[in-house]
C-alpha cells in the first residue's frame, strides 16, 4: 500500500494536479466570501462567520474530487499501466487504499490553508474572537469526512470504466446522490413515515450534525462505514477484472 501511496502523492505534485486542487478550492471560496457581492460575502453580510465556506465547499468538492480521482483506474486501464501494478507484490486492497489515502491527503492539504479564513474572520468581528470555535472546527472535520466519501465514490467510479470522462460523470452523479439524493427521496409521497430514516442515509444530515460542533460517534461511524463499503466495492471490481484476465 505504501508504494502506491508514495507513487500517487509524487504524481499529484510532479504535475499540476495537486496544485490545481488547492488553488481552485481556495480561489472559488475566496471569490464568494470576499469578492463577489451578495449575502455570501462576509463584508456585505456584516456577520463574521464561515457559513459561506461550509455551505459552498461540499459543492466545490462535488466536482473537484471526481476530477482528481477520474484517472486513478480509468487511465491506467486505458494505457495498460495497471498491469504493471498487478505485477508488483501488492494486493488489490493495497492498491485501492493506497490511492484512497493519497487522495485524502491531497484534500487535507487543500483544507489546511482554510485556517487563514478562520483567523481572518476571528479578527474581523466587532468583538475579535467572537466566533463559534466548536462549530467551526466541527465543520472542518465534517468537511474532511465528506470529502473522504467523495474520494471513495470517485475511485469506485473510475474502477468500472476505462474512460476518464465517464468516470468523472459517474462520480459526480454518485456523490450528488449521496449528498442530496436521500433528502429529495424523503419528500416523495409515501415516504413521510420514514423520512427521518431516509434523510439519515445521506451525507448531508451527518455533515450538518458534525458542523454543529458535536462530534458524535454515530456520525463518524457513518462516514467510516460508507468509505469502507465504497472502497471494498472497488476492490471487488479490481478482483473481478483480474480473474477475467486470467480466464
Amino acid at each position: 500500500m505504501l508504494p502506491i501511496f508514495r507513487k500517487e502523492i509524487a504524481g499529484f505534485f510532479s504535475s499540476f494536479t495537486g496544485y490545481m486542487v488547492i488553488i481552485v478550492f481556495l480561489l472559488i471560496n475566496s471569490l464568494f466570501m470576499w469578492v463577489f457581492p451578495g449575502e455570501w460575502n462576509i463584508l456585505d453580510s456584516g456577520y463574521a462567520g464561515l457559513e459561506t465556506l461550509f455551505f459552498l465547499s461540499p459543492w466545490v468538492f462535488l466536482f473537484l474530487v471526481p476530477a482528481v480521482t477520474m484517472k486513478m483506474f480509468a487511465e491506467e486501464k486505458r494505457t495498460g499501466t495497471i498491469e504493471l501494478i498487478y505485477s508488483k507484490p501488492v494486493t488489490e486492497r493495497g492498491i485501492v487504499y493506497g490511492k484512497f489515502l493519497a487522495s485524502v491527503v491531497l484534500i487535507l492539504l487543500a483544507l489546511l490553508p482554510g485556517i487563514i479564513y478562520y483567523f481572518s474572520v476571528y479578527a474581523l468581528g466587532e468583538t475579535p474572537g467572537n466566533l463559534d470555535k466548536g462549530g467551526t472546527w466541527g465543520a472542518f472535520t465534517g468537511l474532511f469526512f465528506l470529502a473522504s466519501v467523495y474520494v471513495a465514490a470517485g475511485l469506485f467510479s473510475s474502477s468500472v470504466t476505462d474512460n476518464q470522462v465517464v468516470a468523472f460523470i459517474l462520480a459526480v452523479l454518485l456523490c450528488f446522490f449521496l449528498f442530496a439524493g436521500f433528502d429529495s427521496i424523503a419528500y416523495l409521497p409515501g415516504v413521510k413515515k420514514f423520512d427521518e430514516f431516509v434523510i439519515r442515509l445521506g451525507i448531508n444530515e451527518h455533515y450538518k450534525s458534525i458542523s454543529r460542533g458535536v462530534i458524535d460517534i454515530r456520525d463518524i461511524s457513518y462516514f467510516a462505514a460508507l468509505v469502507i463499503i465504497l472502497n471494498e466495492a472497488t476492490v471487488l471490481v479490481l478482483i473481478s477484472r483480474f480473474w477475467k484476465k486470467r480466464s
